[in-house]
């Protein structure tokens, strides 16, 4: 999802009510009175900060869809260019399980780009096992830690 931030967002994060805006859509994508937009399921989405840094952001998707099962997975992440390569990406997948596990996923599919050798490690440390590749994703399963 955070591409699609991005494209709509671009540069106009700094404006206050535009980053405004975007954290009001973000906690309502995790309501249940609200209807997310077509294509989009339900996600809950948790920031990462140190002090006041942003460091990235990750997003817990309520169900699978066909698309999600292929493409995208139940957690995405994705973390600030300048934070990389500091374990900061693979803590924030570990901390997220037991919340993926508390809105019922055990265990949870995770997919990166097959390029992305990092988000590989990433996944691959937090108990990430291999299942298949789909064009240009692999995807990956994690136990939550559920029964």
């Amino acid at each position: 999802m955070l591409g699609r931030d991005i494209s709509v967002y671009g540069s106009s994060w700094r404006d206050p009510a535009v980053f405004a805006r975007y954290v009001e859509e973000s906690v309502a994508a995790a309501r249940d009175d609200v209807m997310p937009p077509p294509g989009f399921v339900r996600s809950t989405t948790l920031w990462y900060v140190a002090g006041d840094t942003f460091i990235g952001r990750l997003s817990i998707r309520h169900r699978l869809t066909q698309r999600l099962l292929d493409w995208g997975g139940i957690i995405g992440y994705d973390v600030r260019p300048s934070a990389r390569r500091r374990g900061h990406a693979t803590a924030m997948l570990r901390e997220s399980l037991p919340l993926a596990r508390g809105l019922g996923h055990d265990p949870v599919l995770v997919t990166c780009d097959h390029d992305n050798v990092a988000s590989r490690k990433v996944i691959e440390a937090c108990g990430g096992v291999f299942e298949d590749r789909r064009g240009e994703k692999l995807r990956y399963w994690i136990a939550t830690g559920g029964t």
